[in-house]
């Protein structure tokens, strides 16, 4: 890094700096948020005489091989974070905006529109003369957007999102994008899509690489989590407990002989303990905890 930071780098360290930095994601995100401290810190040593020569002078002692090893150890403490399960700390530290495990926050952006996060989400936020722009990196969001001339967009690894004066939300899963539109309209740019679509108010749509899908009434109501709530439609046991272990940390999981038992309720998330506890009055199962961190539902017959 700090060889990098040197005018005096040679070619093959910039390619094989470069290449690390196209090889994840991560690392590119990683490398950015070194270069804005570098030049935070530099700001700083700069009113002190004599410190950028004496600092530039270390630098330069170092050798290419440590210069990539550091590197390679920067590459191993973000590998070992990320495996490690520390996602919601790597988004604390490089987004504008992010949640943990269970939280929600809601923020006035810049041009008055209100945007929320909900739990294990993470965004960035892009405000010029032209353009209104929330980059999704992860989880959750809902927008209500203020009437504007500029456009309001929300991006992520799907779609692009668009709208004058819409209220919707996008929630970024491992496979697709789902959209839910509450108010006004919201233009869908797909790459995958050609033509424009349009969402309605009172839609869901779905956004995989075969481009948007409208969806059927789904079972879950998608914005219920700005209120604190999940609200279920004869949704299946199994992938409600997925969606409440979300807001909670450990592991959560049912008998694959009551995975398709069906629920329908509305459940509030500020205390998934008592959550779960209220599902033996609705359903035939019974909780096993070993800890509250390892829950796991089994059926009454078994």
């Amino acid at each position: 890094m700090m060889r990098m930071g040197n005018a005096g780098a040679s070619p093959r360290v910039q390619r094989q700096c470069a290449d690390w930095r196209a090889a994840d994601q991560r690392h590119e995100l990683a490398w950015q948020r070194i270069q804005s401290l570098n030049q935070e810190v530099a700001s700083h040593y700069r009113a002190v005489p004599g410190a950028g020569l004496a600092l530039e002078a270390s630098a330069q002692r170092l050798s290419r091989r440590q210069a990539l090893k550091l590197l390679g150890v920067a590459g191993l403490l973000g590998s070992a974070a990320w495996l490690g399960g520390d996602l919601d700390q790597w988004q604390q530290w490089s987004s504008d905006y992010a949640t943990g495990v269970g939280e929600r926050r809601s923020f006035v952006l810049p041009d008055g529109s209100a945007m929320q996060l909900n739990t294990r989400s993470a965004a960035d936020i892009r405000f010029s003369r032209q353009q209104r722009l929330v980059s999704l990196r992860h989880g959750e969001i809902m927008i209500s957007c203020k009437a504007d001339p500029r456009p309001f967009q929300v991006s992520n690894c799907d779609a692009l999102f668009e709208t004058g004066n819409g209220r919707f939300t996008v929630r970024q899963q491992d496979d697709c994008t789902r959209l839910s539109v509450t108010r006004g309209k919201v233009a869908i740019h797909s790459p995958q899509g050609g033509s424009l679509t349009w969402a309605q108010a009172g839609q869901s749509w779905q956004v995989d690489q075969a481009g948007p899908r409208l969806m059927a009434t789904p079972d879950m109501d998608m914005g219920a989590w700005a209120d604190g709530l999940i609200v279920t439609r004869n949704m299946r046991l199994q992938p409600f407990l997925e969606e409440v272990n979300r807001y909670r940390h450990g592991y959560l999981s049912c008998a694959a002989g009551i995975a398709d038992l069906r629920l329908s309720g509305v459940f509030r998330l500020d205390d998934t303990d008592k959550l779960l506890a209220l599902l033996p009055q609705a359903l035939p199962v019974r909780l096993h905890s070993r800890t509250r961190f390892w829950v796991r539902l089994e059926s009454l017959q078994g």
